[in-house]
C-alpha cells in the first residue's frame, strides 16, 4: 500500500483550537499509523475564516512533523454554523443517538453539510496519491467518499462511525435518509462500534434500498457497487494511559482527592457535557440513593466531572442548567457544614490527572442513555489497582457494554432510565466484597488491554488494503 490519507472534521495538530482535547487515545493511535505510512491528515482548523462560504483550495495549511503531514483548512462562520452546529450536531448527533426530540431538521443545514463535504473533497482529492489508502471519519462526513468518487478518485477508502447507527424506523425520519445512506456505499469498507449498528445499518439496506446483503460477511451489494460493512470495537491506548499513571502528575491527583474525601468511598464520572451521557438521570439515580438510604450519606461522595462541549448548541445549554439544578438540589437537601455529597466540576482535566482519579475512586459510574463506545469505562478499569480494584457500573446502552459485561462478571450493568436500578447498583458496588470486586476486574481486563487501539487501526486498515 501507499500511504495511509485520514480525514475528520478535526486534525490533532498543534494551536489547532480544541486540538488538545484530541491527542488522547484515538489521535495517538492515527499519528502512529500515519508516522508508519509517512501519511497525510485532513480536516478543519477549527478557526474560522472572513469569506461568506469558505475559500478556493489553495488556501490550504500544510504542516510536516515526524513523517506525518497534516493538512487544515479554515471554514466560514456560516459554514459552522450550517454544517457544524446545525445539521452535523443538531439532526445527525441527536437521531443517531435515539433523541427524535431534539432532531432538527432544517433544509439550510444540509445543505451547508452537503457544502462543506464538497469542499473537504475539492480540498483534499488533489494531495491524494494514486496507491493511498482513505480512512475517513465520522458522522461529520458520511457523504465523503461520494464525492471523491465523483472527482475520478479510484483508491481503496473505508469509513468508520464513532456513534451509533439507529434502527431504521428511527434513521426513516430523516429527510433524504435514502440519498445518505445511497453515498456511503461508495465506500469500500465501513466501520461501527459493535455488532448492534452493524446490524441496524444492514436492516436499512436490506429493507429500504433493497440491497443484496450478506448477513454472515456484511457484504452489500446495491447498483454495482459492493461495500463490506463489518463492526470494530475501539480499545483505549493501554501503553500511553498506563504510561500516565506512572507520572508524579497521577499520583498527586490520587492523593488529593483521597485527602479530600475524609475516609469516605468515592464514586467518579467524567463525561462531556452531552444529553447523550444520562447525566440528569444519573443525577436522579444518585439521589434516589441518597433517599433510600440517608445512613450512607457520610459513606460515599461523587464526584462528576463534566467539561462543556458544543456551547452554542441551544440543547447543550439546557443540559448544563439541568444538571447543575439537580445537583444543586441533592447537596441543599444532604450537605452538612463538613459534608457534600455530590461535587460537580465544570472543566476538563488531562490524561494523567484522570488516571489518578480513576485510581482512587473506588466506584466508577458510566450511564449514557446511548453512546458509540464510551472509552471512560475501558479508562477506570485500566486505572485500576489488581489487588483492591473497584467497581464499574456501566450502563447497558453503552458500545463498551457488549465487551464489558462478560457474562455478569465484569461490569455492573444498569438501565440509566431507572432511579432505582441505579440506586440499587451504587450500594452493591459499595458494599462488593473484595473477592467479586477483583472477579469482575479480571474478567474485563484482558479484552481491554488486548484489544487496543493500536489493534482496532492495524485490523481497520489491514481489511481497508484487502490483506
Amino acid at each position: 500500500m501507499g500511504r495511509l490519507v485520514v480525514i475528520s472534521n478535526r486534525v490533532a495538530v498543534p494551536k489547532a483550537r480544541g486540538a488538545a482535547g484530541a491527542q488522547g487515545g484515538l489521535a495517538g493511535a492515527l499519528n502512529s499509523a500515519l508516522k508508519k505510512h509517512k501519511g497525510l491528515w485532513f480536516g478543519w482548523s477549527g478557526q474560522e475564516s472572513e469569506a461568506e462560504t469558505g475559500e478556493s483550495t489553495g488556501n490550504i495549511n500544510m504542516q510536516r512533523a515526524d513523517g506525518v503531514t497534516t493538512a487544515t483548512i479554515d471554514l466560514s462562520a456560516r459554514d459552522v454554523d450550517e454544517y457544524y452546529n446545525g445539521y452535523a450536531n443538531s439532526t445527525l448527533w441527536p437521531l443517531f443517538h435515539y433523541r427524535l426530540d431534539l432532531t432538527e431538521y432544517e433544509r439550510e443545514t444540509g445543505k451547508g453539510y452537503e457544502r462543506v463535504n464538497e469542499r473537504f473533497a475539492e480540498c483534499v482529492q488533489p494531495l491524494i496519491e494514486e496507491e493511498d489508502l482513505v480512512w475517513v471519519h465520522d458522522y461529520h462526513l458520511l457523504p465523503l467518499g461520494e464525492r471523491l468518487r465523483a472527482r475520478g478518485l479510484k483508491n481503496r477508502i473505508g469509513f468508520f462511525l464513532h456513534i451509533p447507527w439507529p434502527p431504521t424506523r428511527l434513521f426513516v425520519s430523516l429527510p433524504f435518509h435514502e440519498r445518505l445512506v445511497r453515498t456511503m456505499l461508495d465506500y469500500d469498507l465501513v466501520g461501527f462500534q459493535n455488532n448492534e449498528w452493524l446490524e441496524s445499518f444492514l436492516h436499512y439496506c436490506r429493507k429500504e434500498l433493497g440491497a443484496q446483503v450478506d448477513e454472515d460477511t456484511g457484504v452489500v451489494s446495491f447498483e454495482g457497487r459492493t461495500v463490506r460493512a463489518k463492526a470494530y470495537p475501539i480499545g483505549i491506548d493501554w501503553d500511553h494511559f498506563q504510561a500516565q499513571g506512572k507520572t508524579e502528575t497521577a499520583h498527586k491527583a490520587a492523593e488529593r482527592l483521597t485527602d479530600s474525601i475524609r475516609n469516605r468511598a468515592a464514586m467518579i464520572g467524567v463525561d462531556r457535557l452531552d444529553y447523550s451521557k444520562g447525566l440528569p438521570e444519573r443525577i436522579d439515580g444518585i439521589g434516589r440513593f441518597f433517599d433510600q438510604h440517608p445512613e450512607r450519606v457520610r459513606d460515599l461522595v461523587y464526584i462528576q466531572v463534566a467539561p462543556p462541549s458544543r456551547e452554542d448548541v441551544e440543547s447543550y445549554q439546557h443540559i448544563r442548567e439541568v444538571l447543575e439544578q439537580k445537583t444543586g438540589q441533592i447537596n441543599g437537601a444532604r450537605s452538612e457544614v463538613d459534608l457534600v455529597p455530590i461535587r460537580y466540576v465544570n472543566r476538563g482535566y488531562e490524561h494523567a490527572e484522570l488516571y489518578g482519579f480513576f485510581n482512587a475512586a473506588k466506584i466508577g459510574l458510566v450511564t449514557p442513555l446511548r453512546d458509540g463506545m464510551n472509552l471512560v469505562a475501558k479508562e477506570y478499569v485500566a486505572a485500576q489497582d489488581p489487588e483492591d480494584p473497584g467497581v464499574l457500573i456501566l450502563s447497558r446502552f453503552a458500545g463498551a457494554a457488549q465487551q464489558l459485561s462478560c457474562d455478569e462478571k465484569g461490569a455492573v450493568m444498569v438501565n440509566p432510565h431507572s432511579p432505582d436500578d441505579l440506586s440499587h447498583a451504587i450500594l452493591a458496588a459499595l458494599d462488593m466484597p473484595l473477592a467479586e470486586r477483583k472477579s469482575r476486574y479480571e474478567a474485563m481486563i484482558t479484552t481491554i488491554r488486548e484489544d487496543n487501539v493500536q489493534a482496532w487501526t492495524a485490523e481497520f486498515c489491514s481489511d481497508l488494503a484487502g490483506e
